[in-house]
């Protein structure tokens, strides 16, 4: 029983030492919307089913949806904070689990 107390805190203490590695996060997704531009010229404004694809980094907060826009230069900065994101939550997870059968051995 003692042994499994002290493999429990073994592993609290690891998944603490993994958040402590976690940059930067935001919760949400990167999104592609298509629309026109304003180019009279362009083939968006000729050809009807033609759009610009977009990128932008999609999140909820405060019950209202905010976009950023991303282009191509900060993709891969806004999926690096979102798998962060994803990775705390693994953690926080993994830690509540843990936790839960710590509590036992109090």
């Amino acid at each position: 029983m003692q042994e499994q107390k002290i493999k429990l805190q073994r592993k609290i203490k690891k998944l603490e030492m993994e958040l402590k590695e976690i940059g930067p996060i935001m919760r949400g997704s990167i999104v592609e919307l298509k629309m026109k531009c304003g180019n009279k010229k362009c083939k968006c404004n000729k050809d009807k089913k033609y759009k610009h694809p977009a990128k932008y980094f999609s999140a909820n907060i405060n019950k209202k949806t905010k976009l950023i826009y991303l282009g191509d230069k900060r993709i891969d900065l806004a999926k690096k904070y979102n798998d962060n994101y994803l990775k705390l939550w693994d953690i926080i997870n993994q830690m509540t689990e843990t936790n839960m059968e710590l509590l036992k051995f109090i």
